[in-house]
């Protein structure tokens, strides 16, 4: 038996406290990274595989293991992972302040990867079940704005302290956020559980996505640094013999972590499509972005941070309004039209070069890229979750994530190597590659979803009450999103999104909140 809390108690809005703190941390790391890759560079003598591997490193764990880490708080108790994750992610993240070399960093950042995977699915869900049920309309509402402004201001502090002190501060930062959440949580989350025993957790399926994932961002990876050679065709070969295995695993499991059933709708599938696209989009460009600013134009890690602050200020504006319109009209021409003006607000950003102001050179293109992002995020979320039925809605969320964060560990390996680099005159090739694959999720938004005209009824808002509570306001940066996704086996009640109690609460792809639904 859960025992829940009143919000209205000191002891609601403790719990309320620890998990904006426990995910933020997750948040902030994912978006302050980038940002520190140049000072990263310079100390370590870190070429752009070792940039590379920052990043990947972080979203391969990351992305193979967070609906493993959903099934896991279902079946062990959501404060007990919560707590775990807050730990091995604090000891991940001290051992990359201590990395002496880049390739110790990129292995501490894949164990970062399984802290965050075990943190972020129970965030939301300790607010859903450890919550008096009239006030998780309320709660989950104030993660969310919390969650925004922590991502809104994160580049602008992780800049700040890299310009101050050094680029390990953003990890050293986190010990003592992760002791004060583990003390919170330790004297005022209470325990949940699922009260039936969920069915065995897919260990094989976690494994093979983790193996057929490395081993197609090693191989992508090294073909860009050193030219395509046996252990390079190994590498990949392997990846793609993973992947195989890991469906056929998925087909022949009594409980997979991804039912293969969710792929028999179109709808589902198309928009899962555009995730992919976009988020690799996104990702790899704001990883190309960020260090061109500061080596081609000198900008320094604050003002790099601030740089990108409007994407989020545009999302924390417009993506209610986004979600309304969708509501009303569908979809499909959201899930086109957003994409494509991304993808026009990225080709605007390939022409960032030295001597560039920022109001006249980086500013609209990143105002363009903002816009597209808001019109897309709030219905491609609310899109899978529809086209899912409601005993999945959890599962398909955790799903999207997932996709999400593997499009942007794909596009960081992937988008370089095309493009012969990532400085210089690649830089522009490599962003107008990421426009087209933006423009690309577009065209696959339309094919998708022809004869969509309405939302779907299970896109569309109920009133708020304790049964449907309203979603809150998304916050967006790197969009790379951390929205607190996740979701356990089908066996099982997802533990992380806003879980089967609050179905029409849409999370966004990588690191960012959940989408508000329209209002009607």
């Amino acid at each position: 038996m859960v025992s829940e809390v009143r919000l209205g108690t000191a002891a609601g809005r403790w719990v309320v406290a620890a998990t904006v703190l426990g995910s933020g941390m997750a948040m902030l790391d994912a978006t302050v990274v980038n940002i520190a890759l140049p000072a990263i560079a310079d100390e370590l003598d870190a070429g752009l595989s070792g940039l590379q591997w920052t990043l990947d490193g972080y979203l391969l764990t990351l992305a193979s293991l967070i609906l493993l880490g959903g099934s896991l708080a279902d079946r062990f108790g959501r404060r007990r992972i919560f707590i775990v994750g807050t730990v091995w992610f604090a000891l991940a993240s001290l051992m990359c302040a201590l990395a002496p070399t880049v390739s110790m960093l990129g292995a501490a950042r894949a164990l970062q990867g399984i802290g965050a995977a075990l943190l972020t699915p129970v965030s939301l869900a300790i607010l859903q079940t450890g919550l008096a049920p009239s006030d998780r309309a309320r709660g989950i509402a104030l993660w969310s704005g919390l969650a925004g402004v922590s991502t809104a201001i994160g580049p602008v502090v992780g800049g700040w302290l890299i310009d101050v002190a050094s680029w390990r501060w953003i990890f050293a930062i986190n010990l003592p956020i992760a002791a004060v959440v583990v003390a919170i949580a330790l004297r005022y989350v209470p325990e949940s559980r699922e009260s039936v025993a969920p069915g065995r957790l897919d260990l094989t399926g976690a494994a093979l996505g983790v193996g057929s994932l490395a081993g197609l961002t090693y191989g992508f990876i090294r073909w860009g640094e050193d030219g395509f050679d046996a252990v390079v065709g190994a590498a990949l070969a392997a990846g793609a013999g993973g992947l195989a295995a890991f469906v056929l695993a998925e087909l022949r499991q009594r409980r997979p972590m991804l039912p293969p059933r969710l792929f028999a709708s179109r709808a589902f599938t198309g928009a899962n499509l555009v995730t992919l696209g976009l988020y690799g989009a996104l990702t790899a460009a704001l990883f190309l972005l960020v260090v061109r600013l500061q080596d081609a134009l000198d900008y320094s890690p604050l003002q790099a941070g601030m740089a990108t602050v409007p994407i989020t200020l545009l999302m924390l504006a417009g993506s209610d309004l986004a979600g309304q319109t969708a509501a009303r009209i569908g979809p499909r021409l959201p899930l086109t039209v957003g994409p494509l003006v991304a993808g026009a607000g990225l080709a605007l950003l390939g022409g960032v070069g030295p001597g560039d102001s920022y109001w006249t050179g980086v500013l609209p293109g990143v105002v363009v890229f903002g816009l597209g992002l808001t019109v897309v995020v709030a219905p491609l979320t609310a899109t899978v979750l529809a086209a899912a039925d409601d005993e999945l809605a959890g599962i398909a969320s955790g799903v999207n994530n997932a996709i999400a964060r593997t499009g942007g560990l794909l596009g960081v390996a992937v988008v370089p190597l095309l493009a012969g680099g990532a400085s210089g005159a690649a830089f522009r090739t490599a962003i107008w590659i990421t426009a087209g694959l933006a423009a690309a999720a577009g065209v696959v938004g339309w094919l998708s979803l022809a004869g969509r005209r309405r939302a779907p009824e299970a896109a569309r808002p109920t009133p708020p009450g304790p049964a449907a509570p309203p979603s809150p306001t998304p916050a967006e940066t790197t969009l790379l999103g951390h929205a607190p996704p996740g979701a356990a086996s089908p066996g099982s009640e997802p533990a992380g999104t806003a879980q089967a109690a609050a179905p029409h609460e849409y999370c966004c792809g990588a690191d960012a909140p959940p989408m508000r639904p329209a209002r009607t």
